[in-house]
């Protein structure tokens, strides 16, 4: 049976989010990412494109190339939420679906033909998501999941190319060699001083040509741009793990500081879980120095999604994994070995006024952004995200430290 692969893809996300957040920001060049110095721009509006900006290049670079442009910092909390929304909508709709991003999904709709046209199908999901997340986005279907993914890059922003079956090599053809996946800079740059400019040219070339010059590379470039892949849709499972971590504009050695960073990591990171309904039994503390050596230590603990129970977890793992005095350049945490479920009472740890708090916190952090209420121990940690719209020009509500 012939493959149907679809391919969604939401235009320039994390700027598309902010501009629902705030609908001041629309039609604005916009940079979304790192403010500081050591900054790298995450996503960037359609308008900064013509002035040379892109994802993954310093702030600091794209601030000069477009001045006027409107920098903001990222909140993966608010990505992560409408991202859940999008797949929700996907989940109910496709029978085998895989999610290979944040802002990027696959969809095996082979057989469905027989039913209705996948075509309609697809453009009916994406009207769907379109109604109800008020995000842009744009797919790409064909035989395969790289023709379709080259297939939104050409149908964006915010439209849909249909490649029909047969149709993958002339389709490919006259497109930029950089167009296809797996095509870096570096290779990019390969390819051009042999004379390689269009796809075109490489489907013509033998493929032993291509693997002498890339090696094995070569040899999975050349079926790329020949429209061969064979690649099956993964279908989507939870994730084992969450985890954050936070570089510093400056080397530190304030222990204070560092504290305060890991509190406030452990505190959104326990909100998550169990806004998620999960519970970790496995935590780790990661820590790099100036030096750029990187050390980790984990721990096993009891099932929990419990702030009270995480912290000084996290902070005994930090206690014995800083021993080197040198100038901290990154702190992490993870938690894994994650599993379904609610967080219930401790019956020798906990009291009802605990579990009352943590409802209430919670209930403050879903309607006001997950920065909301913090504890006055990470009052200095604020910055490891933005703070959502709806709470924005009112400070948090701090919850200070009481000695039993």
């Amino acid at each position: 049976m012939q493959k149907t692969i679809l391919h969604l893809d939401l235009d320039t996300f994390f700027v598309s989010v902010e501009r629902l957040v705030n609908s001041e920001l629309k039609n604005k060049p916009l940079l979304v990412g790192g403010l500081s110095d050591r900054g790298v721009v995450a996503a960037c509006s359609y308008e900064t494109r013509g002035y040379g900006v892109h994802s993954g290049m310093p702030m600091k670079m794209a601030k000069e190339l477009c001045p006027e442009a409107i920098a903001i910092k990222g909140n993966a909390g608010t990505y992560s939420n409408y991202s859940d929304m999008v797949t929700e909508i996907i989940k109910e709709q496709v029978p085998l679906f895989e999610k290979s991003s944040i802002d990027e999904f696959y969809a095996d709709l082979t057989g469905m033909d027989r039913f209705f046209g996948c075509y309609k199908y697809a453009s009916e999901l994406r009207q769907r998501i379109l109604k109800e997340t008020g995000l842009p986005i744009s797919f790409g279907l064909s035989v395969n999941k790289v023709v379709s993914k080259v297939a939104t890059n050409e149908a964006k922003p915010n439209n849909q190319l249909k490649i029909d079956y047969g149709l993958e090599k002339p389709f490919l053809a006259p497109l930029s060699i950089k167009k296809i996946p797996m095509v870096g800079d570096k290779t990019y740059q390969m390819l051009r001083n042999l004379g390689l400019r269009q796809v075109r040219t490489i489907q013509e070339m033998p493929i032993d040509v291509m693997q002498r010059v890339l090696g094995k590379n070569g040899r999975v470039i050349w079926k790329r741009a020949n429209g061969i892949d064979h690649t099956p849709v993964v279908p989507f499972c939870e994730r084992k793990s969450i985890s954050t971590e936070r570089t510093f504009d400056k080397d530190t050695i304030d222990v204070v500081k560092l504290k305060g960073i890991l509190i406030a990591m452990t505190e959104n990171l326990a909100y998550q879980l169990r806004r998620g309904e999960k519970l970790t039994a496995c935590i780790a503390v990661k820590i790099r120095y100036s030096d750029f050596n990187t050390y980790s230590k984990q721990m096993r603990i009891p099932y929990t999604s419990a702030d009270h129970i995480l912290i000084p977890k996290i902070l005994e793992l930090f206690k014995t994994l800083y021993n080197r005095r040198l100038l901290v350049r990154l702190v992490g945490i993870r938690f894994s070995h994650l599993v379904s479920g609610n967080y219930q009472i401790n019956l020798f740890d906990d009291t009802e006024e605990i579990l009352n708090l943590y409802n209430a916190m919670d209930h403050i952090r879903k309607r006001y952004g997950d920065k909301s209420v913090i504890r006055a121990s990470a009052m200095g940690a604020r910055t490891i995200g933005r703070m959502q719209n709806p709470f924005d020009g009112r400070p948090p509500i701090v919850l200070a430290h009481r000695k039993q």
